[in-house]
């Protein structure tokens, strides 16, 4: 009786590991791929917060003379995609920030409804202590727990490092920057502000926020921010407090205040070119 050999295996039968990965990778990145992506701007004044919006609309849209006093909303289309940027107010880095400012941070989060999708958190690369760390915190938290979930940590004046990776960077500046980090899960993107139109990097900024949907389940939903609880006026039962409450998410400018006498300023067509 004839025996059947054992087939031969050639190098060219044996899948490459890294080619294999890097199949994985591209459809990982059409099937996450969205047609909108909606992304809201945060930091304090002058670190490059409105400099990142201008580079990622390819365009000044922002302006960047004078510190903004109220949120504004931008949109162009980046790589076949709808982008919505919503810059917010800068907060103070030594001083107290007004509440019509830490208002104005949350509405943010509503002027891109449903909901951002990420949230671009702007520090510069420099000394990072521990005011910096309290202050982040402070006003992040305006949003609720849930933001850092959202949360992507952008780096900006990365061209001061020179020969020293950014990696190397955060491990130097210690528990403080790291803290930030560990809070959003360690995603983080240093951008060039110098380059504008066709970026090179815009691309893969994206697709790191395509990647924060996809791991996150959707989008930053602004109605889940946790408001504290109020006292109740003695002629209103709690159905009704609730009720009220649901009307006031978003911490939306009071009718006749400062506020909403400017909010046109967030519907602004976008500069002509």
């Amino acid at each position: 009786m004839e025996t059947k050999r054992p087939l031969q295996t050639t190098a060219d039968d044996v899948p490459d590991p890294e080619e294999e990965e890097k199949k994985a990778a591209a459809a990982a990145r059409v099937a996450n791929r969205l047609s909108e992506l909606r992304l809201v701007l945060l930091g304090w004044r002058w670190p490059g917060k409105s400099l990142t919006g201008n580079t990622i609309l390819g365009r000044e849209e922002f302006r960047l003379e004078r510190a903004a006093e109220f949120c504004v909303k931008r949109q162009t289309e980046v790589e076949g995609r709808q982008v919505t940027v919503v810059d917010t107010p800068g907060w103070f880095s030594a001083q107290d920030t007004p509440p019509s400012y830490q208002q104005e941070i949350v509405r943010g989060a509503s002027l891109c409804p449903p909901g951002p999708h990420a949230f671009l958190l702007v520090i510069p690369v420099g000394m990072f202590s521990e005011v910096d760390r309290a202050r982040i915190e402070e006003h992040v938290s305006l949003l609720g727990e849930r933001i850092w979930r959202h949360t992507i940590v952008v780096f900006t004046w990365a061209e001061v490092l020179r020969n020293i990776s950014i990696e190397r960077y955060i491990r130097r500046e210690g528990k403080d920057l790291q803290w930030v980090l560990e809070k959003c899960k360690r995603r983080y993107f240093v951008i060039n502000n110098c380059v504008f139109g066709q970026h090179p990097q815009l691309g893969r900024l994206m697709e790191r926020v395509e990647k924060i949907v996809a791991e996150e389940g959707g989008f930053y939903n602004p109605e889940e921010v946790e408001e504290k609880k109020k006292p109740l006026d003695e002629n209103q039962n709690p159905a009704e407090n609730k009720v009220k409450e649901g009307r006031e998410l978003g911490a939306r400018p009071k009718q006749n205040s400062a506020l909403a006498l400017a909010k046109p300023m967030e519907v602004d067509p976008p500069l002509s070119e």
